[in-house]
């Protein structure tokens, strides 16, 4: 793993750019061949391995190659579909769910709602997502290839509350499917229940199945969910969390039987780490034998970041992290050895998009079910057109506009460019460049009285009906503005623009990125009216460097 990323070689560059002896020490060492020490470092990987909102996330091994999924709520398309050569860089080939379902319900953001924690496994010669929602129920997808196509989502178990579904398909040949709840929307949570289904996960085989764990009846155990079903060495084994997202821990239950009695100990927890509420993921074994475990860590506006697990056994139980104690409970690690040699691609999500391809970068995601109106990338060469989507509540609050094209962020500290032409926008039209949660601001251009100005403007509290309001105007003799977006630790977000692409000014003050609703915060770019046919607005490139 001597590879440095372009990433970090970006950073490297800037870090050296303040001083003329530094200057010529970064030439050489650019000069010097890769892996030029007298004693090589040990190869390590750093957490989280993904620095972006993969929350619940869910991961299998099948043959030499890696696969994730994860929650995606109220954003379209859905169910992102990762894949990973060495368990530690990732690439992102597409997405299982490209509109949520019922249609019509998520042609509105509804935020917090949609695709929560789903459960991705390979069975009978193809890919299987079973994903929740909990308002409608439990969700069945299939494939053949991991990238597609997936099959139309068939509703395997209508009910309300029922989140987090598991399947196991055992030894016998019989099936089940084991789920947690969701107490707002059921009146209660904490527990796991199983299910019969099916083998060809077709239906369900019983009208109710009993309560196999009761966090109830464990000391200081609440909100236990989130679980995954497996069976290795003749047990029954569920790995589930408990004690909430940002400060919970990790379960494992095991059985002789697979209705119970279960035993539980918890396998990982924060201890003295950093890493607040380590839990909800995935066993996964290499080829080699040895043992993993993925999970989330909520860093609020960043969102549910990934990391990996070393993972051993101790007397049929699993110890997740490092064991400073030998107690059999691990605290997670930031850095360790690699599970396999590094992919010499060094892969990642993307990020940057210059609208030169036919089809927007799989990184983009709506803010509800969109619709092919909304843009276009033909109708002007290397340019992203977003038509000025009408919308009234969206011009009031962009809370409630469907039309924001969103992706997540994808490190502590960077800095986001593009270039906005307004002419074409109609009377109240407005567009810009925005860090989206609950707490939004967006930088970019608005038409009143027949004139553009530059903006920021933004909202507190936007899910409480705020009306959006102006931080700063300045009027504008052109149509073309360079807009830039920088970020720093604790999500602090400071606006700039340029007229010329070349000097950029400052305006506003710096504004904190907020959460959304069970997701981080997300940037990304708008055009919308008030009125119908208000005209779009071009984006020439969106650009992501550290």
């Amino acid at each position: 793993m001597c590879a440095v990323s372009p990433f970090s070689q970006l950073r490297a560059r800037r870090l050296f750019l303040d001083h003329p002896m530094q200057r010529l020490l970064l030439a050489i060492m650019l000069a010097l061949p890769a892996c030029a020490h007298a004693t090589p470092p040990s190869p390590v990987y750093t957490n989280p391995i993904l620095h972006a909102d993969y929350s619940d996330p869910d991961v299998i091994r099948v043959g030499d190659l890696y696969y994730m999924t994860s929650s995606s709520f109220n954003s379209s398309p859905a169910l992102p579909l990762l894949q990973s050569r060495d368990m530690v860089h990732w690439e992102l080939v597409g997405h299982a769910l490209q509109r949520q379902l019922p249609l019509q319900v998520y042609a509105q953001p509804r935020h917090g709602d949609g695709v929560w924690a789903p459960c991705l496994r390979y069975h009978d010669g193809k890919f299987w997502i079973f994903y929740p929602d909990p308002d409608y129920g439990v969700y069945v997808t299939t494939a053949e290839q991991f990238s597609g196509p997936w099959s139309a989502p068939r509703l395997l178990l209508a009910a309300k509350g029922v989140i987090d579904p598991t399947p196991l398909w055992d030894d016998d040949g019989q099936a089940y499917l084991l789920h947690g709840w969701a107490k707002s929307r059921a009146g209660f949570n904490n527990v796991l229940t199983l299910r019969r289904m099916a083998p060809d996960g077709s239906r369900l085989l019983d009208d109710a199945g009993p309560v196999i764990i009761d966090g109830n009846k464990l000391p200081n155990y609440r909100t236990l969910e989130g679980p995954k079903f497996y069976k290795h060495d003749g047990w029954y084994y569920v790995f589930a969390p408990a004690g909430g997202v940002e400060t919970g821990w990790q379960s494992v239950f095991r059985s002789r039987r697979i209705e119970g009695p279960y035993e539980d100990r918890i396998v990982m927890a924060q201890g003295i780490s950093a890493v607040n509420g380590p839990h909800q993921g995935a066993w996964v074994r290499t080829p080699q034998g040895s043992d993993w475990f993925y999970h989330f860590q909520d860093k609020r506006a960043y969102g549910r970041v990934v990391h990996l697990q070393p993972m051993t056994w101790r007397d049929g139980w699993p110890v997740i992290g490092i064991d400073r104690e030998g107690k059999g409970s691990g605290e997670p690690v930031m850095t360790y050895r690699p599970p396999l040699a590094a992919d010499i691609r060094m892969v990642a999500p993307p990020t940057s998009d210059a609208f030169s391809a036919p089809a927007l970068g799989l990184q983009w995601q709506w803010n509800a079910n969109w619709r092919p109106e909304w843009y276009s990338l033909s109708a002007r060469s290397g340019w992203l057109r977003l038509n000025a989507v009408h919308d009234a509540a969206g011009a009031r609050n962009l809370w409630h506009a469907p039309a924001l094209l969103l992706q997540k962020l994808p490190a502590e500290r960077f800095t986001v460019e593009t270039r906005l032409d307004g002419a074409a926008l109609a009377e109240g039209g407005k567009a810009g460049l925005l860090m989206y949660g609950m707490d939004y601001r967006w930088i970019g251009v608005r038409r009143t009285a027949g004139k553009l100005a530059l903006v920021l403007a933004g909202c507190h509290q936007a899910n409480k009906s705020c009306v959006e309001q102006d931080d700063a105007t300045l009027p504008l003799t052109g149509d073309v503005v360079h807009l830039r977006m920088t970020v720093t630790a604790g999500g602090v977000t400071r606006f700039a623009y340029s007229l010329d692409g070349v000097i950029h000014h400052d305006i506003g003050q710096p504004f904190t990125a907020a959460m959304g609703r069970w997701v981080g915060a997300q940037m990304g770019l708008f055009s919308i009216a008030p009125v119908a046919d208000a005209g779009h607005a071009d984006f020439d490139d969106f650009r992501v460097t550290p």
